[in-house]
């Protein structure tokens, strides 16, 4: 299809109690500043049940425009449903551009709305531009396993639709809200619904960590040695922080640490305002999940390993020695 605006638009994902998750919030941010050079308006897309409280964050991070549906059907996700409800909006309004989240509902029904509007779908991306010469929106993701950065774009269909990556772009300082909000009252058949959802069960440890919404992490790689250099080293210093701990693939791969905890390309993307990277060597993979941290400490015997390219305070030794210096430190800062 053809666009029949410039505007951007912003999925704005809800949680069962229709309030907003952290990932379209964040898309805003980047959405802002993409839709000003494209010369047309920043829209959130809301599609929930009770949404009100995702409205409210919508237009407090500089939404021009919130477009809302909200109904008893799209109060628990089903591909279905929500699929069906953005290609009506898609069609009646034509935006240029469209973000998604990437998380487990985004990357499930993007493809399915880029399939149904003959247009492409970038996934997973990591960082958003617009391109100079042709005015497309330059995504780039991770390519080969990670070991290099692909951009990619979309010049001959409409809208360009991506999945980005929950943690990459921090959430806008608040505004005063201005946003039109237009409720559009699309209800989509029963019949057209094939799944019902019976039951949600919840993995105990995916409750408990909460890497993308932590201010401070303290990660454990390979250097660690084990499960019990998590259990003496960097959960003692966690604590002492009142950080959360994170893990590198190689410790998550090892069986030392559970999936939930792992940071970088196939795990968690977090920008948190302090990452404390031990015994990680940094490689690609999981410089893509971390890089966007305000501060980064990395702790490695090796000067050689490549986290020190990006971290902005480094200690070459071994961890086990500094570590519970580290945390003893802490503790008596804190007392």
């Amino acid at each position: 299809m053809e666009a029949k605006t410039k505007d951007l638009w912003v999925f704005v994902e809800t949680k069962a109690d229709g309030s907003a998750r952290n990932v379209g919030i964040e898309l805003l941010n980047p959405g802002r500043r993409l839709a000003d050079k494209q010369g047309g308006a920043l829209v959130a897309v809301i599609i929930g049940y009770h949404t009100d409280e995702a409205v409210k964050a919508a237009a407090a991070h500089d939404a021009d425009k919130i477009i809302v549906v909200d109904g008893p059907e799209y109060e628990n996700f089903s591909t279905d449903a929500y699929a069906n409800a953005m290609y009506h909006l898609v069609e009646k309004y034509g935006p240029t551009t469209l973000m998604i989240g990437a998380t487990p509902n985004g990357r499930d029904f993007g493809p399915r709305v880029s399939c149904r509007l003959k247009t492409g779908l970038t996934a997973d991306c990591t960082s958003l531009d617009i391109d100079e010469e042709s005015g497309d929106i330059a995504w780039t993701r991770p390519a080969f396993g990670g070991n290099l950065m692909a951009t990619i774009l979309c010049s001959h269909t409409r809208p360009q639709i991506g999945t980005v990556r929950p943690g990459v772009f921090k959430k806008a300082p608040e505004v005063a809200p201005h946003a039109e909000i237009i409720h559009e009252d699309y209800h989509v058949p029963p019949e057209e619904i094939r799944t019902e959802l019976l039951r949600v069960i919840h993995d105990a440890a995916e409750e408990i960590v909460d890497l993308e919404g932590a201010d401070i992490i303290v990660s454990g790689g390979r250097g660690v040695g084990g499960p019990e250099g998590f259990e003496t080293h960097i959960k003692p210093l966690a604590e002492a922080l009142g950080a959360t701990v994170g893990a590198s693939r190689a410790a998550v791969d090892s069986g030392w640490i559970s999936h939930a905890h792992q940071v970088g390309q196939t795990g968690k993307t977090v920008a948190p305002k302090l990452y404390i990277a031990c015994g990680i060597s940094g490689a690609i993979q999981h410089q893509a999940g971390m890089s966007g941290a305000d501060c980064i400490v990395a702790i490695n015997k090796d000067p050689d390993a490549p986290i020190f390219e990006i971290a902005h305070y480094g200690i070459v030794g071994n961890l086990f020695e500094v570590l519970p210096l580290l945390t003893a430190e802490v503790k008596k800062l804190k007392a």
